[in-house]
């Protein structure tokens, strides 16, 4: 394939990829986008691997090491379920940030010695760049997916003076970033390389160890955006446009998406960085640190009462959260739904965007239950409409349906949008147990005389709901 081929390929692959983000940003379109998405990156791999820039003799390793790849991707897409999504897209994160590193210096031997003057000194800046964000994105990612998959625990670590930890590992870096540009041998040069590597690889496990569970959401988006740098930054250290383009487009749609995340928690980039925020694993509720007093006492209820009250409601309002995810119950979710549809309930779901453990988590659950998107309904659009609802059922979500954030000025959540659903004509909320949030502060929606709490797996209750509504 001729360089200008190549470049034409590119041009193609590169539209594909900002059409597939368009598509993904409606869920109607989300597999169109996918789609899209998919025949881009092939050809993108097709025409660099075709290119003038990989030999002949090179190309065996390529299908190798493609040939290897697609059996653990093909493994994983098979295996993993739909409610370990999160820890996967942050583990593939980590692997972007692994690239970017080898890349980096791969680079770095390879062409230190065939450049000179200003071009060695641009390549140098590039490479450093790009190793340092592709350690602190593996490190990151790989403490991520340990917090979303359980083996490390969702509360913060928050070490003492660890801002001005921080502030001193960034002036190491640049100390050795000078001493990098000065080096005149590898062997000079690899050195501050390596130093600046472990202390990015610190920095990332830092970083994202003093980060609360509630932040998770932000965190995995944040991620995204990094590894997306991460991406571009391998494109300049290996003279390719399109991985400049791509890493662009998902670094910027990365950063939009955490601005967006934490606007709708009410909290600020910055402050999700310097962490504290949730306290990971939920305790048992109990007033105090700051938060008002819940008043009355949570009442309980069967789900055969709650069968009853779903017969005879109109409008019912469902909230999703993460139980909902742990349990596997979004089929049985879809099931009620459809069963109560054909009793005549105007039946709609209300996301929140930080539900779950990353964006979008909830709405890819219910579009794997064949939910129908037009009864899917993201918060600003339906958090009017639960005055008009008989029932508004709650299924393993706390923090995003709290009013503590709007009625106690003390509590860490203070200001957080949520979904009010306590403002049905009853609200219904299925939980395991009377523990916290990640937030880790008590919610006084439990409390108020129109709540009603049903206890236990969030499938097995659906399950006799169903059964006692077919009855």
């Amino acid at each position: 394939m001729t360089s200008n081929l190549t470049t034409v390929s590119y041009i193609g692959a590169a539209i594909l990829f900002i059409l597939s983000l368009g598509g993904l940003a409606n869920p109607e379109t989300a597999r169109r986008g996918n789609l899209l998405g998919m025949i881009g990156m092939l050809i993108a791999v097709l025409a660099t691997v075709l290119g003038p820039r990989v030999s002949a003799a090179g190309i065996p390793y390529v299908i190798a090491a493609l040939v290897v790849g697609g059996a653990v991707g093909l493994y994983a897409a098979k295996k993993v379920q739909m409610t370990q999504m999160p820890e996967l897209v942050a583990l593939m994160h980590s692997l972007v940030g692994l690239a970017a590193c080898l890349v980096g210096f791969a680079s770095y031997i390879d062409t230190s010695l065939q450049l000179t003057g200003a071009e060695k000194a641009i390549h140098e800046v590039e490479i450093y760049v790009g190793i340092l964000i592709g350690a602190v994105t593996f490190a990151g990612s790989i403490i991520a997916f340990g917090k979303l998959s359980g083996k490390i625990g969702g509360k913060p670590l928050l070490l003492p003076a660890r801002h001005w930890m921080n502030l001193a590992a960034l002036l190491i870096v640049i100390y050795y970033g000078r001493a990098f540009l000065h080096a005149e041998t590898i062997q000079d040069g690899m050195l501050p390389l390596v130093v600046m590597t472990v202390i990015s690889l610190l920095f990332g496990v830092h970083m994202v160890m003093a980060i609360g569970g509630a932040d998770m959401p932000v965190v995995v988006s944040m991620l995204n955006s990094y590894s997306g740098w991460a991406a571009a930054a391998t494109g300049f250290m290996l003279g390719n446009d399109l991985l400049i383009v791509i890493g662009a487009l998902v670094g910027s749609s990365g950063a939009i998406l955490s601005y967006i995340m934490c606007r709708a928690m009410n909290r600020n980039f910055i402050s999700v960085i310097a962490g504290g925020f949730g306290s990971g694993a939920g305790a048992p509720a109990a007033a105090g640190g700051g938060a008002a007093q819940p008043a009355g006492e949570a009442v309980a209820v069967s789900a055969a009462e709650t069968a009853e009250l779903l017969r005879e409601a109109k409008r019912v309002i469902i909230v999703p959260g993460y139980g909902m995810a742990v349990a596997q119950a979004q089929h049985t979710v879809f099931e009620l739904t459809k069963l109560l549809r054909e009793k005549g309930v105007d039946v709609r779901f209300a996301i929140h965007p930080v539900a779950g453990r990353m964006p979008g988590h909830m709405n890819v659950l219910l579009a794997e239950a064949k939910v129908p998107y037009d009864i899917v309904l993201e918060m600003d659009e339906i958090n009017g409409d639960f005055p008009e609802a008989d029932v508004s059922m709650v299924i393993g979500a706390n923090d995003i349906v709290n009013p503590a954030a709007q009625d106690d000025p003390g509590s860490p959540i203070a200001g957080m949008p949520v979904l009010e659903v306590w403002k049905a004509k009853t609200s219904i909320v299925m939980k395991r147990s009377m523990a916290s949030g990640y937030a880790g502060v008590d919610n006084p929606l439990f409390y108020k005389d129109n709540n009603r709490m049903l206890f236990g797996d969030a499938k097995s209750m659906l399950n006799e709901i169903f059964g006692a509504l077919k009855a």
